[in-house]
């Protein structure tokens, strides 16, 4: 699944308002962070994650390794920071994310 830039943009501006719930530090992404990850999107369907100073990973790096783990989308990627995006396959979750459709015209 690929997200257009409206998606994007509209998952970013969601994103402003949650708290970061994912560290990533010296042991870098392992079975027990990526368990957390898809454990959190899940729940949650947009989930910031933040890489420590300690971590030998960059954001950019660790964004892409736990995106393919958890078979989530990167929505953004700002200094330490990152946001991933996963359509949450819970049927009876209440409040999912609506993207909004990206309509081209004739």
């Amino acid at each position: 699944m690929d997200l257009t830039s409206k998606q994007r943009a509209q998952l970013r501006g969601l994103a402003n308002g949650i708290d970061t719930i994912v560290h990533i530090g010296k042991d870098g992404i392992g079975e027990n962070l990526t368990r957390q990850a898809n454990d959190a999107l899940e729940a949650r369907e947009l989930i910031k994650c933040r890489v420590l100073e300690n971590s030998m990973l960059t954001s950019r790096e660790a964004a892409e390794e736990l995106a393919r783990a958890t078979r989530s989308e990167v929505v953004q990627v700002i200094g330490t920071k990152f946001v991933l995006y996963r359509p949450s396959h819970n049927k009876e979750k209440k409040d999912k994310i609506v993207l909004v459709s990206d309509r081209k015209r004739k």
